[in-house]
């Protein structure tokens, strides 16, 4: 059995978690020490029942769409870079996907394609719902709960050494 956490990085990001066949989502805690104790209790979670663990997480790059003051784009990479390693650190295996590649599985064309960035957004929270319609989705927990469904549709990935 697979306990599997899905992480889109960033202040407006989320987590979504499945195990033992339950679905959860949690927006991205606002502290660092939040983020570390919610990771903390899904491998928690996972070793009472004796399960593997795997978190996948969105592979981001310190271009986010617009130009960013460098300030923004340090907080974010920062933010990116302890997620990362707090997952190593704890022994958990790491799987990085890029947007682009868990977002082309959905069939929902590409966010270049919309009018606005809010348009895409509504468009991935849409099909969230869709895919999950017992969970409240929200724009913050839209994105992680696709990229675990994405990786509970395929199990490969470039696997990083925990």
């Amino acid at each position: 059995m697979k306990t599997i956490f899905a992480i889109d990085p960033g202040v407006s990001g989320g987590i979504a978690f499945r195990a033992f066949g339950k679905t959860v989502c949690h927006p991205m805690p606002d502290t660092e020490g939040d983020r570390l104790e919610l990771i903390r209790a899904f491998k928690r979670t996972a070793e009472v029942e004796g399960a593997d663990c795997l978190c996948v997480l969105e592979e981001v790059n310190g271009f986010v769409g617009k130009a960013q003051p460098g300030s923004a784009m340090f907080k974010f990479g920062e933010g990116y870079g302890f997620l990362k390693g707090v997952v190593q650190a704890l022994g958990i295996r790491l799987v990085l996907v890029r947007p682009q590649v868990w977002q082309r599985v959905f069939g929902l064309g590409t966010a270049s394609r919309c009018a606005s960035k809010s348009e895409w957004k509504n468009k991935l929270k849409a099909e969230a719902q869709r895919r999950f319609p017992d969970l409240n989705v929200t724009l913050q927990t839209a994105d992680a709960l696709l990229i675990l469904d994405w990786s509970l549709r395929t199990a490969t990935g470039p696997t990083l050494p925990s």
